[in-house]
């Protein structure tokens, strides 16, 4: 893979402009898929990074259109497209199969949040949401409610599907050292106790506990 630099950055703020090589930004992209893939609950969207990741592979294909028929690197640049290509299809489909199954609640959520939090949806995930939402409002007062009484024809979707398990466990790794972790008992006869997380080291812990970790980069799921 070519050792160019890209930049990856927020534009409502080119102070925090971040440099990365190819190789910095794939590794972003592999971290972002290991926790939305493990993920109970839809993470914030990296949509810059796969628009990266995106212009990178163009960038590549075009280096292999220029390179020599017959060569072994050809096969080998080849194959980590593919690989990447792989990643980046799996991260999305992750991310939509999630809104899918929760849709009702992300949407919520994003509506929610404050304007200065990071956004859960891209704008392309957003549109999805709202459109997979009308069909199934649709499909569903088709199917049944237009032939009940009309004051039984109330369709609420926040109670009908349910919401991500955030109480599920999951394997992480500790990235940075944490202290003081607040852990919830597991039993009534328990106490709420804090946990230190050495860096380099992996655990298995309920989700909700390390969410805000998983967030900021902390952790990453595994």
């Amino acid at each position: 893979m070519a050792e160019e630099e890209l930049d990856l950055f927020d534009e409502t703020n080119e102070e925090n402009e971040e440099i990365m090589t190819p190789a910095q930004l794939i590794h972003k992209l592999e971290e972002a898929w290991l926790n939305e893939k493990f993920s109970p609950d839809l993470l914030e969207n990296k949509s810059e990074i796969v628009e990266c990741v995106m212009e990178q592979l163009d960038h590549m294909e075009q280096n292999l259109q220029r390179a020599k028929k017959g060569d072994l690197k050809v096969t080998i640049h080849r194959m980590e497209i593919e690989r990447i290509r792989y990643i980046l299809s799996s991260y999305l489909r992750s991310r939509l199969q999630k809104i899918e199954k929760f849709f009702p609640h992300i949407l919520e959520k994003e509506k929610s949040r404050l304007e200065a939090d990071p956004s859960y949806l891209s704008q392309q995930e957003f549109a999805f949401a709202k459109e997979y939402t009308a069909n199934c409002e649709t499909h569903l007062k088709n199917l049944g409610l237009k032939h009940v009484p009309s004051n039984l024809q109330v369709l609420d979707l926040i109670k009908a599907v349910p919401k991500p398990n955030v109480d599920s466990f999951v394997f992480l790794r500790v990235k940075e050292k944490q202290e003081n972790i607040l852990v919830e008992p597991e039993t009534e006869d328990q106490r709420e106790y804090t946990v230190d997380l050495e860096k380099g080291s992996q655990h298995l812990m309920r989700y909700r506990t390390i969410a805000s970790l998983v967030a900021n980069g902390a952790v990453q799921l595994i």
